[in-house]
């Protein structure tokens, strides 16, 4: 197995690895034997550091590419990690979720333990639970079917059977679900069992628990697992559950060549079965294991890291790591009120809009949101101000008809390819036979949906060109071979608009810009939070959110679910301290109007206070004439300049940040005219 590969940018010399790394990820990338622990804030570049350091492990001769198993918890983040190490020059290591190195080994040794293939597997347990319900005489509906399947699966990953359920659903204050008493669904789940055996089928879990259990009942087996990875590295480690984690234990038997990354910080799933226990304990299994802490947050500016680390200090967040911010100041976090979640959505949408004129790309921006029901409001919001947008955890980029249509014609159109056209020109040829043009359509829903999901295989295509080096530049095939890579990951290329996402499934990604909406009592944190514990995943789950901004982040709630509804909601009790205003917090207006004390803040000592309100008043006035929120008239910074810099000519006033040649022609005079107007030193 060759070590390299001809990778452009493939560092020549093992040593030149190091070179990209800050002095924490250096000590990470040369802690290359015995345990490892690796605390990983959020933005800090784990995923570059356990990388390098299996690039550097392989490329030093430390040990071979194929004795490398690096574990994670998404198909995208797994082939994220292949995509690095293959810039790096490495090939040969494997880099998979736990379900999917299991089910790859699984496959490989049914036949010769066993007899015969393996089992088909479960795709939704959704039907066989109902059929077990049925059984045992439980009356369900839909929303009954999926919290019995979720519980389901907490029991399978955290080792529970259903003789042991009803003590441990008590002992982890576990509240049955849809009001079942817990010895109903401990005969579902024994039901559920039956069904599948009957059916002749295992669901996902099960993949795990049989190939544990034949890592554990045959030595041979084992043995064979082991001389062949010798090195394990896992990812998000404070998501493993109690199966992964003895399943893993199946892996290394007694060897300690471990490496795991992990943030307590990020703990956001313990409802599935996941637990920090593992992380936080990794010391004492490991009591001589070298310990490497990366704090140097690249991602977001100060402004969020400062926002971050207070939501986890007034917390007190066992074994919170406090960040230090390593990228230039930005825009201060901004807190909205509005009065009804219709305001909210519209107000939002807005300043998505805004952010989009100003050059931020849409796949760049992101509404984050407690619960899935809250997306309705802001797909219909998004919509009616003109821009696109994607919703997370909807249908597969890949399973999408319309792109595998795509990728069909693109397979054929690579076996006939004319090698002197270059390849993206190849593909824009094809794609408009399926429905792609150089412009967006006019129109919105599945036909800009369609629109959008064909203009990522041309960006995509461009990618590669662009990345290829000029000897061997990139072929129709080159894209085939990295759309079926992609596929088979589920790694779907970047589809330009807002991303509409769940707080929970916007783990492990970031943005420029971050809206968190619906930050209101019962929903952050959530009204089904009733234990300490419980509102101590909340917290965590706000600083997730808050840490996938780069730079802009904007946080609301609304007052009222309806318009005219009585405005009883408060916000948060996580941004205590934190909201800007009157002690329970206000912040900004749904017209996006600061109070006066906190508008006035942003004057330097020389501004004019007078002249500052009454250029905010015009400001108001034309809100209200144009029906638009005010900071789309001139911002509050740049309503300060003018009353500092008192500006009578346009060309001062094309001199401050904020305001360009449209708006000078639009408000221009006027504005000189209240200087005028101003007597000095008002």
């Amino acid at each position: 197995m060759s070590l390299t590969t001809n990778s452009p940018g493939a560092p020549s010399h093992p040593d030149a690895i190091l070179d990209a790394l800050d002095p924490e990820q250096r000590d990470v990338a040369l802690a290359l034997a015995g345990p490892v622990c690796v605390l990983a804030g959020a933005g800090t570049g784990k995923t570059r550091a356990i990388t390098h350091r299996i690039a550097y492990g392989v490329r030093t001769g430390a040990y071979p590419p194929t004795s490398v198993l690096a574990v994670t918890f998404t198909a995208r983040a797994a082939g994220e990690m292949r995509t690095r190490l293959r810039d790096l020059g490495v090939v040969g290591v494997q880099a998979r979720t736990f379900h999917a190195a299991a089910l790859r080994q699984l496959g490989y040794f049914w036949p010769r333990i066993v007899g015969g293939a393996p089992p088909q597997i479960l795709e939704h347990k959704a039907p066989a639970v109902a059929e077990a319900a049925r059984r045992v005489g439980l009356s369900v509906d839909r929303v009954a079917v999926r919290d019995l399947s979720s519980e389901v699966e907490w029991a399978k990953v955290s080792l529970v059977t259903a003789e042991d359920y009803v003590t441990a659903a008590a002992a982890d204050d576990r509240p049955p679900p849809s009001g079942f008493d817990h010895q109903s669904v401990a005969r579902l789940i024994t039901a559920y069992e039956d069904v599948k055996t009957e059916r002749g089928v295992i669901d996902f879990e099960d993949v795990l628990l049989m190939l544990a259990d034949m890592l554990g009942s045959h030595p041979h087996v084992a043995d064979q697992v082991r001389s062949q990875y010798r090195h394990f590295v896992v990812d998000e480690f404070q998501d493993v559950s109690p199966l992964q984690h003895f399943l893993l234990d199946q892996w290394l038997g007694k060897r300690r060549e471990l490496c795991v990354v992990g943030d307590p910080s990020q703990t956001i799933y313990s409802f599935t079965g996941a637990t920090p226990h593992y992380l936080l304990d990794f010391t004492r299994t490991y009591r001589d294991a070298q310990v490497i802490r990366l704090v140097r947050d690249y991602r977001s500016t100060p402004q969020v890291v400062a926002l971050a680390n207070d939501v986890l200090r007034r917390g007190r967040v066992v074994g919170a790591l406090e960040l230090v911010a390593q990228r230039p100041s930005g825009p201060a976090a901004a807190f909205t009120t509005y009065d009804d979640d219709e305001a909210e959505a519209a107000g939002i949408a807005a300043r998505a809009a805004r952010l989009v004129a100003e050059g931020v790309r849409p796949s760049e921006i992101a509404v984050l949101y407690r619960t899935n029901a809250q997306s309705a409001a802001f797909e219909s919001a998004l919509s009616d101000a003109g821009v696109s947008y994607q919703v997370r955890g909807g249908q597969r980029f890949f399973t999408r008809k319309d792109v595998r249509d795509a990728v069909v014609l693109l397979r054929g159109a690579a076996r006939s390819a004319d090698p002197d056209q270059p390849m993206p020109e190849q593909v824009r040829d094809v794609l408009i036979s399926a429905g792609w043009s150089h412009e967006p359509p006019t129109a919105r829903g599945a036909t800009r949906e369609r629109w959008e999901a064909m203009q990522a295989l041309v960006a995509l295509a461009d990618d590669l060109a662009a990345a290829a080096p000029e000897d061997a530049p990139a072929t129709m095939a080159t894209l085939v071979d990295e759309l079926a890579e992609r596929a088979s990951a589920q790694h779907a290329p970047t589809v330009e608009g807002v991303t509409l996402a769940s707080l929970h499934s916007a783990k492990g990604l970031e943005w420029d810009a971050v809206f968190l909406a619906g930050m209101s009592e019962g929903l952050m944190p959530i009204s089904l939070a009733e234990t300490d514990e419980g509102v101590a995943e909340e917290r965590r789950l706000l600083y997730v959110g808050i840490t996938r901004a780069r730079e802009h982040l904007e946080i609301s709630y609304a007052r009222a679910r309806n318009p005219g509804g009585r405005a009883s909601r408060k916000r948060t009790r996580f941004l205590d301290g934190m909201w800007p205003d009157d002690g329970r917090g206000r912040g900004r207006s749904a017209s996006g109007r600061s109070s006066r004390g906190q508008a006035r803040s942003r004057l330097s000592g020389g501004a004019d206070v007078a002249l500052f309100d009454a250029l905010r008043e015009w400001r108001l006035t034309v809100a209200r004439e144009t029906d638009k929120p005010a900071y789309t008239v001139l911002g509050d910074a740049t309503l300060a300049a003018i009353a500092e810099l008192r500006p009578t000519t346009t060309s001062q006033l094309a001199r401050i940040n904020g305001i360009g040649p449209a708006k000078i022609d639009r408000y221009g005079e006027t504005l000189i005219a209240l200087v005028d107007g101003a007597p000095e030193g008002s």
